[in-house]
């Protein structure tokens, strides 16, 4: 069955009731003899009474930007870095001697969305995502107490790989703690990894550009903190029509991607990474809300079929937004999710025809 997923990020403040959101919208979706919390069973109740084909859910930790420094993608990836303090200047995220007072409050901020994970998923058996920010665009988005990114300097480099990699495992075993039937999946997001690796990250003066990363030691970067999910599945997002997939594809990551923005050639870098038994989530459903799951699905499985790949494999997809839903109204963030189920079952019916 095709799954129906997000990405991370969702609008307001409230984190108890987002992920009742999140929960119920897709924690009901899947097999019907997997256990549930009470919201997703009653939500599966619901999609029961359709006549359509069921589709599995892959529901997450939200993340809530709207709540400021330490809720945006940066800042709560830092808060799980070990032996690295940070404070939040002008400029910035900055690593420094000691923690600052936002670092403080990135801290709380976790504390409470687990806490509240807590109740929300208690008795959840399944697939459960969490994100966190990558080495590379935390590299290229942090400075250094000297003031030049954290990307200029090897050995800085290095720090943040081993420590976000360590805080990373520590981040995940405390989910498995608090959501015991939990089979958690980790979502990498390296928005600005093109730019890393094309030398297109500007200097801290904004006239010259860092030196391109070398593939190879972004590949090992890569590879840290995929390996800190302990063998669960790891999937890295990145959305940019200069996708590496070549280099993704050694990670032994799937690959989460707006595939409104494949290129012929992006798609057929997709087939040989399904190939090797990677998995894609297709961020196929645009965030604007004005699209049809039937289109979408259609539009999907036409270049599905132009790369030469069998229907069947429809199957193993994750069908998610093309980016976020902060942005969105919490009715239209709602409605995306919504349609990305639609989409998924849609999918479903094309793999079983």
């Amino acid at each position: 069955m095709t799954t129906a997923s997000g990405i991370g990020s969702w609008p307001g403040t409230d984190i108890r009731e987002t992920l009742r959101q999140v929960r119920d919208t897709l924690g009901g979706l899947g097999p019907s003899e997997r256990p549930t919390t009470r919201g997703a069973s009653e939500a599966r109740d619901r999609a029961q009474d359709r006549d359509a084909p069921d589709v599995h859910g892959l529901p997450y930790l939200p993340e809530l930007p709207e709540r400021g420094p330490g809720a945006d993608l940066i800042g709560r990836s830092l808060g799980l870095l070990v032996e690295l303090p940070v404070d939040l200047q002008p400029s910035g995220w900055r690593l420094t001697d000691r923690p600052g007072r936002d670092a403080g409050r990135t801290a709380s901020l976790l504390r409470q969305d687990l806490d509240e994970l807590a109740e929300a998923f208690d008795g959840w058996v399944g697939p459960f995502k969490v994100q966190v920010a990558g080495p590379w665009t935390l590299a290229a988005g942090v400075w250094l107490p000297r003031g030049d990114r954290v990307l200029v300097d090897e050995g800085g480099r290095r720090d943040l790989v081993e420590s976000l990699a360590e805080g990373v495992r520590v981040h995940l075993e405390d989910v498995r703690r608090l959501v015991p039937g939990a089979e958690v999946v980790l979502q990498i997001d390296e928005p600005s990894l093109p730019a890393v690796l094309e030398g297109r990250v500007t200097t801290a003066s904004g006239f010259g550009r860092v030196r391109a990363l070398d593939p190879q030691e972004a590949l090992a970067g890569l590879r840290a903190v995929v390996g800190a999910a302990g063998g669960g599945e790891t999937v890295i997002h990145c959305c940019a029509p200069d996708l590496p997939l070549p280099l993704l594809r050694q990670t032994g990551a799937g690959i989460s991607t707006d595939t409104s923005l494949l290129t012929p050639r992006g798609w057929e870098g997709v087939a040989l990474a399904l190939e090797d038994g990677l998995r894609l989530y297709a961020g196929c459903v645009p965030t604007s809300g004005t699209a049809r799951a039937t289109d979408l699905a259609d539009t999907l499985a036409e270049a599905w079929s132009r790369v030469g790949l069998a229907p069947r494999g429809l199957d193993d997809l994750v069908v998610t937004p093309a980016c976020g839903l902060g942005t969105l109204t919490l009715p239209a963030a709602r409605s995306v999710s919504q349609t990305c189920i639609d989409t998924a079952t849609a999918l479903t019916e094309r793999a079983l025809a």
